[in-house]
């Protein structure tokens, strides 16, 4: 797996992090134009209006939430940041700046804390390759404010040392298994334990947010299905928070984020392996 990492002046760096569309698609493979963008806003107390072409496309959008799947038109769009509740985004706290999209792609932009506790954003590129039969990809990204993890899956760690923004990927057996979050080289839980389905031919995406030193750390799940064969386009996904049963995220818009809090760091994680 490679990435390819990128740091960007703070006037780009929350639009360019997370994005909203003006119009809202659905959530369907999508066509060789457009590229496929979900959101999980992972700062904790922090709530923001997005604007997108002058237009409010997300108001009030709150932490926690998980956003998305869209199908986006591939190239540059337009956002602005504002306080919450603004009358407008002609005094946008960020931007405007464009961010471009490539078509056929699937990201997933992640709004953030870094280790150290400071917001942050990541726009992870999503591995659309196909899974053998029987077998699902378990994808576990860490986006919280703690130092290295293990990730274990009833009781023993499948995935060791993994820091924040890193990402490391597993092809598993499909089924249900107790999934929990521990300091690296301990068992005992800081997240968890919760049941995580792996799912036959899918990517189930754990993700780990929030701040160990605050008490908030909390699991997301996203999964990208349809990868056990070839698919006309990129798939469409479901989200949900891991306490939530993975219930669909009820927004049509992508949003925007983590600019309010001032100048941060943009980290794009991209993996080679994805199906154009």
């Amino acid at each position: 797996m490679q990435h390819r990492p990128f740091v960007i002046g703070s006037a780009g760096v929350a639009a360019a992090a997370l994005v909203a569309l003006a119009t809202a698609m659905p959530a369907t493979a999508a066509t060789s134009g457009t590229a496929s963008l979900s959101v999980l806003h992972g700062v904790p107390d922090l709530t923001v209006d997005v604007w997108v072409d002058g237009q409010r496309t997300l108001d009030d959008f709150a932490p926690g939430t998980l956003a998305g799947p869209l199908d986006l038109p591939a190239g540059a769009h337009t956002v602005a940041i504002t306080a919450a509740d603004a009358a407008d985004a002609s005094q946008p706290a960020i931007g405007p700046v464009d961010l471009t999209l490539d078509a056929g792609a699937s990201y997933t932009a992640v709004a953030h804390l870094d280790a150290a506790g400071s917001p942050t954003a990541t726009l992870f590129t999503n591995d659309l390759s196909e899974v053998p039969a029987g077998q699902g990809r378990l994808t576990v990204r860490h986006t919280a404010a703690a130092p290295a993890v293990d990730v274990l899956a009833n009781g023993s760690a499948v995935v060791t040392n993994l820091s924040n923004p890193d990402e490391q990927t597993l092809t598993v057996p499909a089924g249900t298994v107790s999934a929990a979050v521990a300091a690296t080289g301990t068992t005992d839980p800081v997240i968890g334990p919760t049941d995580l389905t792996i799912a036959e031919g899918a990517d189930t995406i754990v993700y780990a947010w929030g701040s160990l030193e605050a008490g908030n750390l909390q699991l997301a799940v996203q999964t990208i299905d349809g990868l056990h064969s070839a698919p006309g386009g990129v798939p469409s996904g479901e989200l949900g928070l891991a306490d939530e049963g993975g219930s669909p995220a009820p927004w049509i818009a992508a949003a925007a984020l983590v600019g309010a809090l001032g100048a941060v760091a943009l980290t794009t994680r991209r993996t080679a392996a994805q199906r154009r």
